[in-house]
């Protein structure tokens, strides 16, 4: 199953769900903050959108009210809007890591576990 994509809207809802576990509707708006919170119809709305992406699915049913909990990982829709980053830059990752390099977001340690993550991924596909 292809991964959806997701609004910045969408993101901040999987964000709760993702820090907070399993949450009503309610508790999901309750987590925005005051002055930019939207409407508790906006939430609904964009939940059940996720639901129908099978971004989120129903944990559980408390009388009327559904408990919604995240259907993908954090690291799957991560993984998806950097696939879409790379896609604007027509799958060239030097240009993106030439800015984090030049914005300074882009340390050492980042360097020094990129080649880790390299060399074990390398490891595993050799095997095959």
């Amino acid at each position: 199953m292809a991964l959806p994509k997701l609004t910045k809207l969408e993101l901040q809802i999987m964000e709760t769900l993702w820090s907070k576990g399993a949450c009503s509707v309610r508790e999901i708006q309750e987590e925005f903050p005051e002055a930019s919170r939207p409407a508790y119809t906006t939430v609904q709305t964009t939940v059940y959108r996720l639901e129908r992406k099978k971004a989120v699915r129903i944990a559980k049913r408390i009388s009327n009210a559904n408990i919604f909990e995240a259907a993908i990982s954090r690291g799957e829709a991560q993984g998806r809007l950097v696939d879409e980053l790379l896609a604007l830059f027509g799958g060239g990752t030097k240009p993106v890591m030439s800015h984090l390099i030049r914005t300074g977001r882009l340390t050492l340690a980042d360097i020094q576990d990129a080649e880790r993550t390299l060399r074990e991924f390398t490891k595993e596909h050799k095997k095959k």
